[in-house]
């Protein structure tokens, strides 16, 4: 066929050569190591560097987020603290959101102060906060919209502007969203990072993470961080991941209606104090989220009307939501950042006391819902 233009299209068959690979329908996996200097013409010859499974990724990818280029690294994490690791160097400063992934405040905080990075931290990102903690040195804005745990949407296309105009460049994790739902570069942002992890594996069996950004940008991040870390994806991850794209669309069209009926039984529910869900029409950022984004995934919180040890039983006792730290896999999981004992921590990223993070799987949506009410009808009243 054509070369793909529509979502699910470039999900299912942007990367086909079926001429090149002898008519498979599925590309081969390239699982080697190096590549024999007898036919230099193919450009390939350390698998580090380049692989052509992994370059058949970083095609789909750039694709659907509607983005020049793409490069995938081993994780998540990886692929934030090499692209910050590249941005930032001694003497730099950069403004980072308080309710961001708390893995990245701490490498902010530890590893970056470390070489003489100095980070402030906002708590929305409106101009007049920006304009506060600006400083001659300021380099990066690091953002996440929806954020960690409390979903809070910023106003991208004003950040960008206020960024740029500064000198600055800015990088968001868009893993929330997917590259279906928020396609951050059109709206000014400099680099789009995702966990792979997350939705784009969607079947909590891979690790790996991607950066997208400009070619020339990702050429950058390809040759150094990348190349001299060894923070590469392997061949059989992007592989899996390829797998997994060729779903992509069904799924995040299951996971948000599903997360759709959650949030609103939630919102109900006499035994819940608050629901944080874009995708509600009452949520604060939502007004905003329809501006810049086209659908909501399956990841919400919600604070109960009980106190700590209360909440903790009714999460032990939901039978269909299994407790766990991830998200974005078909099964639907349960975490309680709002039980932390540090209550300075809870504080700094807005976190509510007792917040309960729900990841809504593939699952019937009314057997989730099922498990959710008798779970809230456990706590005291």
């Amino acid at each position: 066929m054509k070369k793909p233009c529509r979502p699910a299209d470039i999900c299912a068959h942007l990367g086909d050569d079926y001429d090149r690979y002898l008519g498979a329908i599925v590309p081969p996996l390239f699982q080697n190591t190096l590549f024999t200097r007898k036919h230099e013409e193919h450009g390939y010859s350390y698998s580090r560097i380049n692989n052509p499974t992994i370059e058949i990724l970083e095609k789909k990818l750039a694709a659907l987020e509607h983005a020049p280029a793409a490069r995938v690294f081993a994780s998540g994490m990886a692929a934030i603290t090499a692209t910050l690791s590249s941005l930032l160097h001694s003497g730099g400063h950069v403004l980072a959101l308080r309710s961001a992934y708390h893995p990245v405040i701490g490498f902010l905080d530890t590893e970056m102060k470390k070489y003489g990075v100095e980070v402030t931290y906002l708590e929305r990102f409106t101009p007049e906060e920006i304009e506060r903690s600006l400083r001659p040195n300021t380099r990066v804005f690091y953002l996440e919209s929806p954020s960690s745990n409390i979903f809070r949407v910023l106003p991208l296309r004003e950040i960008a502007a206020q960024a740029h105009a500064c000198g600055a460049v800015t990088v968001i994790d868009n893993t929330w969203a997917t590259p279906l739902y928020q396609k951050p570069l059109e709206l000014g942002i400099d680099y789009s990072i995702h966990s792979a992890t997350k939705y784009l594996g969607g079947h909590s069996d891979v690790l790996g993470g991607v950066v997208l950004g400009s070619e020339e940008r990702m050429d950058a991040l390809r040759g150094g961080q990348r190349a001299s870390w060894g923070a590469c994806m392997d061949p059989f991850a992007a592989w899996l991941l390829i797998r997994s794209l060729r779903t992509l669309e069904v799924r995040m069209a299951r996971h948000s209606a599903s997360a759709d009926k959650v949030a609103r039984f939630l919102q109900e529910h006499p035994r819940v104090r608050s629901v944080c869900y874009p995708g509600l029409e009452t949520d604060e950022g939502h007004t905003l989220a329809q501006t810049q984004m086209t659908g909501y995934s399956g990841l919400m919180s919600f604070v109960p009307d009980a106190d700590n040890e209360a909440i903790h039983a009714m999460v032990k006792s939901l039978d269909v939501f299994e407790e766990g730290p991830s998200w974005g896999g078909f099964e639907s999981v349960v975490n309680t950042p709002g039980l932390n004992p540090n209550r300075e921590m809870l504080q700094f990223e807005g976190i509510p006391q007792g917040l309960v993070r729900i990841s809504v799987g593939l699952e019937d949506a009314d057997t989730l819902i099922e498990d959710l009410d008798r779970a809230l009808n456990t706590l005291p009243r």
